[in-house]
């Protein structure tokens, strides 16, 4: 996901792993696999048939989703009497105790299912997961299968470590399971004409408001640029800001949020460096210029980290805010409190935001891949117990899953799935596609640094052409 900050990708080695990378590595959540009791017991996907069905429409996002029954589980189990298999799962731990319990319990499920394949499960925390995984591959002790960021499997994949998964797609094809996925999210893990991993779960960037605060100010909810700006300035007094902005990578979500509403995207068709040269980019970060010189951004912003502006948010110190799905279950006290902004209408009637499909990918150092790949299509159909019990922010992309009564009962959910998925877009935006470089793109700085000097004030567009200089250099743009 988004929020885990890339690292710059290097080629793995055994020399990297004697540089001594492994100091820097983080401490690992490491654990054998319990009984389950909240995960499902067949080999079909887990979920609700017949729910209210989602639907809407397009360009660049998932939409779609429909009610109706799931396909089974094409994991067959395994034969009686075949040599016991264990498997390395690494997970990418995306919530606390909870999340942690759910996902170890579906390890367990899964096993219990198969019994002579095992699988160990370990928690990779955010910080350090490059490190971790470098390091592990480069001894040989790495996972067989993992979860991970957006681009994980397009960086490993491009250094010769991610197994081509080409079979589970063809098999699945014929069988209609691929059908039980949102539109263009299976596509998004396609690089090298070849399909790298399946996808398990959608990030993207919602604007919310403080229904209190606009209340009492006799605001309606902005449903434009301009209407935004003037409720954000009118909302600016003493203590209190018009929209909080931080300066970690949250704070250059925001940026994406506008510009890719704008029309505007950071590469061009052709994969080059396209912020300083599109106008509809220019006009985004005037756009964020204009609202500092206005003085309705909160001034320690640059100096904040995510959770200090999800506090000034939550303490009613800012009016507007640009977040993850879900954020009434990080700040439950004031769930009520929390309004969603309709997608906003950028100058030129477009419409969007930024995206993220987080993956589940198989290492080809794996001696099981049979075994494997088994489990990377049991686990990507039956994970909802992420959801229902492990309470992770993020939202699913199976079907069946989006329609369960979990997700239809949580309207902030519906409304983002229904309302939000459909106009996002990825940050390789206009090239079609995704490309491993996009993990130094994200992780190197240079859009924490753009975001950065909008905030303090600096000219737009030498902010951005200083942005497309270092963009050049990542991409290998002469």
């Amino acid at each position: 996901m988004s929020l885990d900050r890339p690292i710059r990708a290097r080629a793995v080695s055994r020399r990297m792993m004697l540089g001594g990378i492994a100091a820097g590595a983080a401490t690992a959540i490491l654990a054998a696999c319990g009984t389950s009791s909240g995960a499902t017991d067949t080999a079909k996907p887990a979920g609700a048939t017949g729910a209210t069905s989602v639907t809407g429409s397009g360009t660049g996002a998932a939409t779609g989703a429909t009610g109706g029954s799931t396909p089974a589980a094409t994991s067959a189990p395994a034969k009686t009497g075949s040599a016991p298999v264990t498997l390395k799962f690494w997970a990418s731990v995306r919530g606390g105790t909870e999340f942690i319990t759910a996902s170890q319990n579906l390890c367990a499920a899964f096993t219990k299912q198969n019994p002579n394949v095992t699988v160990t499960w370990e928690g990779i925390p955010a910080q350090g997961w490059y490190e971790k995984y470098t390091t592990a591959i480069a001894s040989g002790t790495g996972p067989d299968i993992s979860t991970g960021t957006a681009y994980q499997a397009f960086q490993f994949y491009d250094t010769n470590n991610i197994l081509p998964i080409d079979d589970v797609i063809k098999d699945w094809q014929s069988q209609g399971v691929l059908d039980q996925f949102l539109p263009n999210v299976i596509k998004l893990q396609q690089y090298d004409n070849h399909t790298i991993a399946l996808p398990w779960a959608f990030d993207i960037r919602v604007a919310y408001y403080r229904k209190d605060l606009f209340q009492a100010a006799g605001l309606q909810p902005p449903t434009n640029w301009d209407e935004w700006r003037a409720a954000a300035k009118k909302l600016t007094s003493g203590d209190v800001y018009g929209q909080v902005i931080s300066g970690d990578t949250l704070g250059w979500h925001n940026l994406m949020f506008f510009l890719l509403g704008n029309g505007g995207g950071p590469f061009t068709a052709d994969k080059k460096a396209n912020l300083a040269s599109d106008p509809r980019n220019v006009e985004a970060a005037q756009f964020i210029a204009n609202l500092v010189k206005d003085g309705s951004v909160n001034p320690a912003g640059p100096g904040y980290i995510s959770d200090d502006a999800l506090k000034s948010y939550s303490t009613g110190k800012a009016a507007l805010y640009i977040a993850n799905p879900l954020l009434e279950s990080r700040v439950p006290d004031i769930a009520d409190k929390i309004g969603i902004i309709p997608p906003l209408t950028a100058p030129h009637n477009d419409k969007g935001s930024v995206m993220w499909v987080n993956n589940t990918m198989i290492f080809n150092s794996t001696k099981h891949p049979d075994e494997a790949k088994q489990f990377l299509k049991w686990w990507t159909l039956n994970n909802k117990p992420l959801w229902t019990e492990g309470h992770v922010q993020t939202l699913p992309v199976v079907k069946s899953l989006v329609n369960d009564p979990y997700i239809q009962g949580n309207a902030n959910a519906t409304y983002i799935i229904n309302n939000y998925l459909p106009i996002g877009k990825p940050v390789a935006t206009h090239f079609e596609g995704l490309f491993p470089q996009l993990n130094t793109f994200e992780g190197d700085g240079t859009l924490i640094t753009l975001n950065q000097d909008l905030l303090t004030g600096k000219d737009p567009m030498m902010s951005l052409q200083k942005a497309d200089a270092a963009v050049k250099k990542i991409i290998g743009q002469t």
